[in-house]
């Protein structure tokens, strides 16, 4: 008799764990393990996953430990299997979106699709909203996709120029606004400075 794997059996995880790494998907659904450590791994700002120090270079390692990567409610990074899980470090956002494509829809409507650095594909929609949020002190803005899970991907510096010059400027309540349509959704980039 085959032995069963220690976690329920729904259809996302039937899925093989190489279906995970391509389609950037996660294995969760699965009690944590109660023990822990504090694995000696980061994930940096420019979304370059490092061990003890030093660059990870094997996409596919990195495919990997993606597929485990999840957050917990107090906003700390872990890599979680059914047997083990481990702390890790995370600068900013887990992943990074390093491109962006503009399809249409049946109806000729805007469909934003992001290219993440692990070669992962997502589309702007309801369930992969953008945010945008400002530093306090400078104003710098810093956008987001929701990738899964509680899990963003920063969005490149190019693409966001790229995004900023597609938007439109709408008049609402607190002033102008640049907004963007994405899967029949609308994301909000930022306040117009009129001055």
């Amino acid at each position: 008799m085959a032995k069963q794997p220690p976690y329920p059996k729904s259809d996302r995880e039937r899925k093989s764990l190489k279906d995970l790494m391509e389609r950037g998907e996660g294995l969760s659904g699965f009690a944590w393990p109660k023990t822990y450590t504090d694995f000696d791994m980061r994930i940096l700002r420019d979304g370059t996953w490092t061990y003890r120090g030093g660059p990870i270079r094997r996409m596919k390692l990195c495919q990997l430990f993606a597929t485990v990567l999840q957050r917990d409610e107090n906003g700390d990074y872990w890599l979680v299997t059914p047997v083990e899980r481990g702390r890790i470090q995370v600068d900013d956002a887990p992943f990074v979106a390093v491109a962006m494509t503009e399809e249409k829809d049946a109806d000729g409507n805007p469909v934003l699709r992001f290219r993440t650095n692990l070669d992962h594909w997502v589309t702007a929609d309801a369930d992969h909203p953008i945010r945008v949020t400002e530093d306090p002190e400078t104003g710098e803005p810093s956008p987001y996709i929701h990738i899964r899970d509680g899990l963003d991907a920063l969005i490149a510096r190019p693409i966001f120029y790229d995004m900023v010059e597609r938007a439109e400027t709408v008049e609402t309540a607190t002033g102008s606004t640049l907004v963007l349509d994405s899967a029949g959704q609308r994301f909000t980039l930022g306040h117009v400075d009129n001055g």
